[in-house]
C-alpha cells in the first residue's frame, strides 16, 4: 500500500506566525499607557503652579437675627420634644443554643406623654401582637411599659409607665373641629430613639377616612403634607400654639416610601378615646341591635343599595323591626333595608358604621328602612358593642 492509500496522510506543517502578531498589540496597549500617564502627569505639573501655602478660611459673614416664623419654630420644638418618647414593642423567644427566654425587640414608634401619672398615647399598631413594651424618654431613661388599653378600630393605645412626674411633661391639648386647611402643623417623632425629628408642613385637607387595621374606617382624618416617616407613627401633629391636635399614624404612598401625604387622627377623637382607655381599657362602642349583611352579599340578591338588616341580637328589636328569613319553601324572604339614619343617607356598610361610631350608647336614632314596597321610620335605641 503506497502512501496515496494510506487514510491517515501525514500533516503538513502550517505557516509560522510573524512575530507582530504579538508584539503589535502589546505596542499598543504600551502607547495607551505612556499616553494617559502623560495626561495624568501633565495635569498635575500645570496645576502645582497654581498653589497657595498662605491659604486660609474664608471669612464668615454675619448671619443677622433669625426671622420670626424661625423662632417661633425653633422655641415649639424646644417645648414640646421632651413629651415625645420612643417607644420599642418586644416579643419573647427561646435562645437556640442556650433555650434561655429573652425578649427581643418586634417594632418600633413613637409615642408622646397624655399626663404627669405615666399615661403615654401611641398608635395600636406600633405595639401589635406585642408581649412587652418599652418607652424611652427625652432623657435616655428606659422604663417597661404596661399596655393601658387598646383600640384597634382608632388605631390608638395608651401605655403607662412608673416614671416620676418631673420627667412626664404633657403637651397641652387643642381641638381639630375649627382647623382650616392652609394652616401650619408641625410633626415630632423619635424614630430610632436617639434624638427627636421635626417635619413641618400644612393642613392639607380635612374629613378624610382611612381604614384601620381591623378593616373599619377612620373618619375626621387630618390629612397634612409634613412628612410623617414610618419610625413617627404615634407621634403627636401640634398648631403653631404648639398644642396637640392629632396622632400620625399612616402615609399614603404606592412606593412605600413617603409621597407627601400623610395621616393624623384628630384630637377630638384623642380626647374621648383615650381617657375611656385609661378608665375601661376599651372603649364602649355603639352598635345597633342588628346584623347586617355584607354589601356583596346584598347586592347580589337584589338590594341595589341601603344596608340588609339579617339577623337581630336583642328581644327588643324584634318589636321594631324585621330581618331576613327563609319561608317553608326555602325562598329568602328580605328583611328591613337600612336607608337613612336620623335623615342621613346610607347607601351601604360604611355609610350606616361611619354613623353609628359619630353617635354614643344610650342614644336613640330614627332608622329610616325599605320594608316592602314602602319606607317607614323606626325609633331605636344604641346599645354598647
Amino acid at each position: 500500500m503506497s502512501f496515496a492509500d494510506d487514510p491517515y496522510p501525514p500533516r503538513r506543517p502550517g505557516p509560522r506566525p510573524s512575530p507582530w502578531s504579538f508584539l503589535g498589540p502589546l505596542l499598543l496597549l504600551l502607547c495607551l499607557v505612556l499616553g494617559l500617564s502623560w495626561l495624568v502627569g501633565g495635569f498635575g505639573r500645570r496645576g502645582g503652579s497654581d498653589n497657595d501655602p498662605n491659604a486660609a478660611p474664608r471669612v464668615v459673614q454675619a448671619r443677622g437675627d433669625l426671622a420670626a416664623d424661625e423662632k417661633s419654630t425653633i422655641e415649639l420644638f424646644r417645648k414640646a420634644s421632651p413629651s415625645v418618647v420612643y417607644i420599642t414593642s418586644l416579643v419573647t423567644q427561646r435562645d437556640v443554643f442556650s433555650l434561655n427566654v429573652q425578649e427581643i425587640p418586634k417594632g418600633t414608634g413613637s409615642g408622646f406623654i397624655w399626663d404627669s401619672d405615666g399615661y403615654v398615647v401611641t398608635n395600636f399598631h406600633v405595639i401589635q401582637d406585642a408581649q412587652a413594651a418599652r418607652v424611652t424618654l427625652a432623657d435616655q431613661s428606659n422604663w417597661d411599659a404596661r399596655l393601658a388599653g387598646g383600640d384597634p378600630n382608632n388605631d390608638l393605645a395608651v401605655l403607662r409607665i412608673d416614671a416620676p412626674k418631673d420627667k412626664m411633661p404633657a403637651l397641652p391639648v387643642g381641638s381639630s373641629h375649627d382647623l382650616a386647611v392652609g394652616q401650619k402643623v408641625f410633626a415630632i417623632g423619635n424614630p430610632f430613639g436617639l434624638d427627636h425629628t421635626l417635619t413641618t408642613g400644612v393642613v392639607s385637607a380635612l374629613g378624610r377616612e382611612i381604614k384601620s387595621i381591623t378593616e373599619r374606617p377612620i373618619n375626621g382624618v387630618i390629612q397634612t403634607d409634613a412628612a410623617i416617616n414610618p419610625g413617627n407613627s404615634g407621634g403627636p401633629l401640634l398648631d403653631s400654639a404648639g398644642r396637640l391636635i392629632g396622632v400620625n399614624t399612616a402615609i399614603y404612598s404606592p412606593s412605600g416610601a413617603y409621597a407627601g401625604i400623610g395621616f393624623a387622627i384628630p384630637v377630638d377623637m384623642d380626647n374621648q378615646v383615650v381617657p375611656q382607655l385609661i378608665r375601661n381599657r376599651r372603649i364602649e362602642r355603639p352598635a345597633l341591635p342588628v346584623k347586617i349583611a355584607d354589601d356583596a352579599i346584598a347586592r347580589r340578591i337584589g338590594v341595589r343599595t341601603g344596608v340588609l338588616i339579617v339577623d337581630l341580637t336583642t328581644p327588643d328589636a324584634a318589636r321594631l323591626l324585621q330581618p331576613t328569613r327563609r319561608d317553608r319553601a326555602g325562598r329568602i324572604i328580605l328583611g328591613d333595608v337600612i336607608v337613612a339614619y336620623d335623615g342621613k343617607p346610607v347607601k351601604n356598610r360604611d355609610d350606616l358604621e361611619r354613623y353609628v361610631s359619630e353617635s354614643k350608647v344610650g342614644d336613640t336614632v330614627t332608622l329610616t328602612v325599605r320594608r316592602g314596597g314602602e319606607e317607614i321610620e323606626v325609633a331605636v335605641p344604641l346599645r354598647a358593642a
